[in-house]
């Protein structure tokens, strides 16, 4: 968690030249430290809400979403949503500790389709989980219509990923992209105009098991110029146009 030193946190990423910070849930009782935090930080903090794949009950254990869960965070998202850029984080997660049994694939999917259709009526894009998954995720985001679609750290084959390329869908690539050969792959076959940076912070940082920041964005931007053989600069440039693209409220909260 960054919230203990988050003034900390958000200032060194805008001495990294970081422009804004989306920010994601992942169940309801977050919904309000996460507008908040946009509301301690305005034009820096952008907030989505949504509700995740993969419950937490407590720091020790998660189970698998349910419908049940949808109750107290539908109507809270209703209530946030001007201040809203994005549903999220949403998706599935197939792993087996979370969703061994059918039933329970099945309900992440009936859980992520009233969210897609949430999503619709809001004008809304998503931000997509898809651990283990990423097949079933894209077809079923394209079979729902999903147009706006940010994929972050998506861990599939790049043949698959191709296939959510070609319904316009975006992937985000973070910091530990320097040391997986999987993020490495993906990159390579990506086309950059389909690739957004991201931290997933305190997740998925250059180095195991310690705590990732947004100031290391630039180390994801570094990693992808050098696997394109492109400026660093140009990277920059387009994920940036993507994000726009894929968030395009972020205009309306920041300047760049």
């Amino acid at each position: 968690c960054l919230l203990q030193d988050v003034a900390a946190v958000v200032r060194a990423a805008e001495q990294a030249a970081v422009s804004a910070l989306v920010v994601v849930s992942e169940q309801a009782r977050e919904f309000r430290s996460v507008v908040e935090l946009s509301e301690r930080f305005p034009g820096f903090v952008v907030p989505c809400l949504g509700v995740h794949p993969v419950q937490e009950i407590s720091p020790e254990e998660q189970r698998s979403v349910t419908l049940k869960d949808l109750d107290a965070a539908l109507p809270l998202i209703e209530l946030y949503k001007d201040k809203l850029v994005g549903i999220g984080e949403v998706g599935l997660d197939f792993t087996p500790k979370f969703a061994s049994t059918n039933e329970q694939k099945e309900e992440q999917r009936q859980v992520l389709i009233k969210q897609i259709e949430l999503a619709r009526r809001l004008d809304l894009p998503l931000n997509v989980h898809s651990r283990s998954a990423g097949r079933p995720t894209i077809n079923l985001l394209k079979n729902q219509g999903a147009t706006r679609v940010l994929l972050h750290a998506f861990d599939g084959k790049p043949s698959v990923a191709m296939e959510g390329v070609r319904a316009g869908y975006y992937f985000s690539i973070p910091p530990s992209i320097v040391r997986s050969e999987q993020k490495q792959k993906l990159v390579k076959q990506l086309p950059l105009e389909n690739m957004c940076l991201e931290t997933d912070s305190p997740a998925l940082g250059p180095e195991k098991q310690v705590r990732n920041e947004p100031k290391n964005i630039y180390i994801a931007a570094e990693y992808i110029a050098k696997i394109k053989g492109i400026p660093v600069g140009e990277v920059i440039e387009v994920t940036t146009q993507n994000a726009l693209k894929v968030f395009p409220k972020l205009q309306h909260f920041i300047r760049i």
